[in-house]
């Protein structure tokens, strides 16, 4: 079997129905002409029936998928990639690639590792612990510049009357490409609001305010190029 798939992490569903390999990350040491050879075994042997990739830059994905074409391979189904209102880097290439080629796109760290399901306001009423006092949160909101985007994220969704964390949340399901975010619920609580979420409905107006507290970089090459 190839260095690289010995060395990548798979997700499976747990059924064989359905179960989807993802790939952890891009492997830079081995060509995919061997990574489709070792997945089409393993779809032979009815170990797995898809395959997906995650953290794959743009390029990554149409490397992948048109060697798999050439090849007659199923090819990606599926992209997990860093996205949410705060890191929007992904839109700029990685939903586009994938949208080109047919894949879902699976945002991980959909709060940002808490930064967006109302920080602030728990830091006020002396709430703050596990993601939102100590990791990424914490030291984004040590900079003047995010801790002030954040209060005016929770200041506008406190005008709208919705939980910081279930906007969060439903904003990535109205976008492109978007199959569902991965949400890592610690309590009851926050499981059901995350399943809140599902069924919230956010209005243009909101959504506009939510693109000038937190704007995307924009389709490239313009978001670089001019």
């Amino acid at each position: 079997m190839p260095y690289g798939v010995t060395r990548w992490c798979g997700v499976l569903s747990g059924s064989a129905d359905n179960d989807v390999y993802q790939f952890h990350h891009v492997d830079r040491a081995t060509p995919f002409e061997e990574i489709w050879q070792a997945v089409d075994v393993l779809v032979q042997q009815g170990k797995i029936l898809y395959a997906g990739s995650s953290n794959f830059a743009g390029w990554h994905i149409a490397r992948a998928n048109e060697t798999a074409r050439r090849l007659g391979s199923y090819g990606l189904v599926s992209e997990q990639c860093l996205y949410n209102l705060a890191e929007r880097r992904a839109e700029m290439e990685v939903i586009p690639a994938a949208q080109e080629y047919g894949l879902g796109v699976i945002p991980w760290s959909p709060l940002n590792g808490g930064l967006l399901g109302g920080a602030l306001r728990k830091e006020r009423e002396g709430a703050g612990s596990g993601r939102t006092a100590s990791g990424r949160a914490a030291d984004e909101l040590a900079k003047p510049e995010v801790r002030a985007r954040v209060q005016a994220y929770e200041d506008l969704l406190d005008k709208h009357g919705i939980e910081p964390g279930e906007a969060a949340l439903a904003w990535l399901l109205t976008r492109p490409g978007v199959t569902g975010p991965i949400v890592g619920p610690r309590t009851a609580d926050q499981l059901a609001s995350a399943l809140r979420a599902v069924e919230l409905e956010l209005s243009a107006e909101l959504l506009a305010g939510l693109d000038e507290v937190f704007p995307g970089p924009g389709a490239s090459p313009e978001a670089f190029a001019w």
